[in-house]
């Protein structure tokens, strides 16, 4: 294994954390990004107007694609079933059984959400997106949270599931410069990064037991495996999870980083800007990149796991992580895209970006901002990000003016993505209930459509 994952090497990674988050950045270093944040190093031009109105984006969409997506954002649009969609599916797959279960799915949520269960499957999904100007961004549905460990065999059958996941990625033509999703938690224990890290404690060999050590060990050499695959083939993306999780994913995946990215931004990580300390933690990362020479890859979301992270500082007694409105979550996010297009602009070929978002607002600010820079819509330092089956109106527009776009793609059996499927609903039900925009296009287009069938009969 490198002497990167080595643990002389990890533990300096571990002790530049822990001093940071305690310290919370030095001032000088605010003040030092706040300059280069503040300054355009271009003159500006005038923004490229983009409009998210013109249900013409839809006409690439079949009758069929449609008409599902119409019924489905209906049903999503209802919060009671968003809420007991596990519970619901459950019971009805306990009536039909499951193989007339996942008939019934297959057509409807299941086509709408997951690319396919095979690879022929899945190439003909991705294939007609590549058509459309879209780019897959494959994501295998696996992770694990506390109490959800299975063991050595399972961790090492889903390395084998993540580098196919490679190989496919990098062995279709469905895109250019092909991306993937990565959740640590399901190679490394959930417990194991958890345990030494909730009272603010490195994370060092010699602190852990004998089981622990061998499991981060075998985890440690399950990610190198990954990303020695995927090195100048497939940008491997780190999904952030829960705050409790969160530093220690985050000193493993700055690991990869120091040892993967010398060149380019082949490792990638997650910033979650509904929490607070979301903007240190970006400020720390471009940091850490300066100071020990690698290229920086930025995935910037907002976050999915608002309601359990407040139940559990709730029931902890500690102050809760979560910014207290929507605005300052905004204003985190529109300032955290601002500080990396101003690095970007200088430094393409070591700071990239995926604005992940399904906001129109913060979307056309950052288009706004790239035309301002002189950024490259298609230089692939900056790309948009949005999650299959949603979103379309916004997705398929950026991808008609030039832009890099990619949907993020699971794939799988119905029985393997359908606790994905439940967990990204009710995590993301605000955003289920507020596709109503996408509703009205889309039944707009199928207006469009009968008007025109009804003259052409005349």
């Amino acid at each position: 294994m490198s002497s990167v994952l080595r643990p002389p090497a990890l533990h300096y990674f571990l002790s530049l954390r822990v001093m940071s988050l305690a310290s919370r950045m030095l001032a000088s270093q605010h003040a030092k990004l706040a300059a280069v944040k503040g300054r355009d190093l271009r003159d500006p031009v005038a923004p490229t107007p983009l409009s998210f109105e013109d249900p013409q984006a839809f006409r690439v969409k079949s009758w069929w694609e449609l008409m599902r997506a119409l019924g489905v954002f209906r049903l999503c649009s209802f919060p009671t079933l968003v809420n007991n969609c596990g519970k619901v599916m459950t019971f009805t797959r306990t009536i039909l059984g499951k193989q007339a279960f996942a008939k019934v799915l297959r057509p409807f949520v299941y086509a709408q959400f997951v690319a396919g269960e095979t690879e022929k499957e899945i190439s003909e999904s991705m294939e007609k997106m590549s058509s459309l100007g879209l780019r897959p961004m494959l994501a295998v549905p696996i992770e694990e949270d506390l109490g959800e460990s299975t063991g050595e065999r399972r961790y090492n059958d889903n390395l084998a599931a993540m580098l196919e996941c490679v190989r496919m990625s990098h062995c279709n033509s469905w895109s250019k410069d092909p991306m993937m999703q990565l959740k640590i938690t399901a190679l490394v224990s959930p417990e194991l990064c958890v345990s030494r890290l909730e009272q603010n404690q490195a994370v060092v060999f010699p602190g852990l037991s004998d089981s622990e050590n061998t499991h981060f060990l075998c985890g440690l050499r399950r990610l190198d495996q990954i990303g020695e695959a995927s090195i100048n083939k497939v940008r491997i993306l780190v999904d952030a999870e829960y705050t409790y999780m969160n530093p220690a994913l985050s000193l493993i995946t700055m690991a990869m980083m120091k040892k993967f990215n010398q060149d380019d931004a082949w490792i990638w990580n997650t910033y979650q800007c509904y929490l607070k300390e979301s903007r240190d933690l970006l400020l720390e990362a471009i940091r850490l990149s300066k100071d020990l020479s690698f290229c920086l890859g930025v995935k910037l979301v907002r976050g999915a796991y608002m309601d359990k992270e407040r139940k559990l500082a709730d029931k902890e007694r500690r102050t809760d992580p979560i910014h207290e409105t929507w605005e300052y979550t905004n204003n985190c996010y529109n300032g955290s895209l601002d500080i990396m297009l101003n690095l970007i602009s200088q430094h393409p070929d070591r700071y990239k970006i995926i604005v992940a978002t399904h906001n129109e607002e913060s979307v056309k600010r950052a288009v706004a901002r790239m035309d301002e820079l002189g950024i490259d819509r298609n230089g692939g330092s900056v790309c948009f990000g949005q999650l299959l089956g949603m979103c379309d109106h916004v997705s398929l527009t950026l991808a008609q003016q030039g832009f890099s776009v990619y949907k993020s793609v699971p794939y799988g059996s119905v029985d393997d993505t359908l606790p994905y499927l439940v967990r990204r609903a009710q995590e993301n039900r605000t955003v289920l209930q507020g596709i109503r925009k996408e509703r009205d296009l889309l039944r707009q287009e199928v207006h469009r459509r009968v008007k025109e069938k009804i003259t052409w009969a005349k």
